[in-house]
């Protein structure tokens, strides 16, 4: 199933159909879908639209061109708190979280469709669909670390619930790529197909969702977030406050300005 149409354009978002399924793809090629703050406002306006939609019964999430998302745009930079640091908090609970929090509590089932980077902001994003696929070249990656920053976006619930604690410490700590076929192997992620079936291979997968009995995947959504995800809105306020921190950090400071610079940095701890 590929003859989707487009329903609404967005600065940064589109929004396509195709019978009962939404295909909401973000659309910052040129930057590999790194998240501006319009992005933001689009994808969650994107989101509360094909939720509030009952002929849209399946959702699939992509990015245009070469990757999926390559998270936060640090080139464009964060409001400032009163005390002069980059405000991430509000971006979060204002922008980010109500995306997240939407996907996970969509009563219709979401599939992401990953090829290239899925980073930051982005792996949280994957990672709150239901149904994960990839193409093989493509790869997660908690990258907070190498900027000085910590997971947030769900990440720090959505990846231990989905392979356990030592790896996500792994993926935390180290901030470095899990390419998609181990991704696999770890449980992070449902299937992987060769680079040039991912499109099909999910729509195909969409479009069978979107002929299935909606009000049976929304029942078992909501038994699987009780289980796993009780606490998700603790956490994301978790994830907020300690981001906020580390905003604040010389750390940060440095690690902004050597990933702009494009060289190693030079962290003190502090």
């Amino acid at each position: 199933m590929s003859d989707y149409e487009l329903v609404h354009a967005y600065d940064t978002v589109n929004v396509h159909r195709a019978d009962a399924v939404a295909r909401i793809e973000l659309n910052r090629p040129d930057n590999l879908n790194a998240w501006n703050t319009q992005l933001g406002f689009d994808l969650l306006d994107a989101v509360e639209r094909v939720g509030a939609d009952d002929a849209v019964r399946a959702v699939l999430l992509t990015g245009a061109g070469r990757g999926f998302s390559s998270g936060a745009d640090l080139s464009a930079g964060f409001d400032a708190t009163p005390e002069g640091h980059p405000d991430v908090q509000t971006a979060l609970v204002e922008r980010y979280h109500p995306i997240i929090v939407g996907l996970r509590e969509l009563p219709k089932p979401v599939v992401a469709a990953v090829q290239g980077p899925a980073v930051g902001i982005g792996c949280s994003l994957a990672l709150a669909a239901d149904l994960v696929l990839a193409a093989e070249s493509a790869y997660f990656l908690l990258a907070f670390v190498n900027i000085g920053l910590v997971p947030d976006g769900g990440s720090s619930a959505f990846i231990p619930e989905r392979i356990g604690l030592t790896r996500a410490l792994e993926m935390a700590l180290l901030g470095e790529r899990l390419h998609a076929p181990k991704a696999l192997d770890w449980g992070l992620i449902n299937a992987v197909h060769p680079d040039d079936e991912l499109t099909a291979a999910a729509d195909a997968l969409a479009a069978r969702l979107g002929a299935g009995p909606t009000r049976s995947y929304a029942g078992s959504k909501r038994q699987l977030n009780a289980w796993a995800y009780s606490r998700l809105a603790q956490q994301l306020e978790l994830e907020a406050e300690i981001q906020q921190q580390q905003a604040a950090s010389s750390d940060f400071a440095e690690g902004a300005l050597a990933f702009l610079q494009k060289r190693a940095p030079e962290f003190k701890g502090v």
